[in-house]
């Protein structure tokens, strides 16, 4: 298995907007769910979703904060697309000033009252290891 370097898995990561974040539910099965970065992708082994406080996704990690986050391009005529696997930490974030960093105007259509909404946190997921599929390649990323 080859190692390569985060920046260059970043870069293949830099249009992928949804990742599968996967969690561990109360009854210790794997729960997964769609989440966007709302294009927050420079990848530098750290993501951040916003979620409401009372969803599942938080109690899970409020919990076991072990997660792991799957992401893949579209593969085409000309390119071989890649799959990226990441385990990480998860930390709940309440605090406003970070919000405020992590947000876009497209968060307005989920978030009626941005950062100022009731009940909202932001979850950072830090990369403990990374692996990845590119065509026939596979390998680690060096963290």
């Amino acid at each position: 298995m080859s190692k390569t370097s985060l920046a260059e898995i970043a870069k293949e990561m830099a249009d992928i907007d949804i990742a599968i974040l996967s969690t561990h539910t109360e009854n210790g099965e794997i729960a997964n769910r769609p989440m966007s970065n709302n294009g927050d992708v420079a990848y530098d082994g750290t993501s951040y979703y916003f979620a409401y406080e009372q969803t599942r996704t938080v109690s899970d990690i409020q919990r076991n904060p072990k997660v792991a986050l799957g992401f893949s391009s579209e593969a085409g005529l000309f390119s071989k697309g890649i799959y990226v696997a990441v385990e990480g930490t998860a930390e709940l974030i309440r605090d406003k000033a970070a919000f405020q960093q992590h947000w876009t105007s497209d968060l307005d259509k989920w978030f009626d009252h941005g950062i100022d909404t009731p009940g909202i946190v932001l979850i950072r997921v830090k990369a403990n290891r990374i692996t990845y599929w590119k065509g026939r390649e596979e390998g680690q990323v060096a963290l």
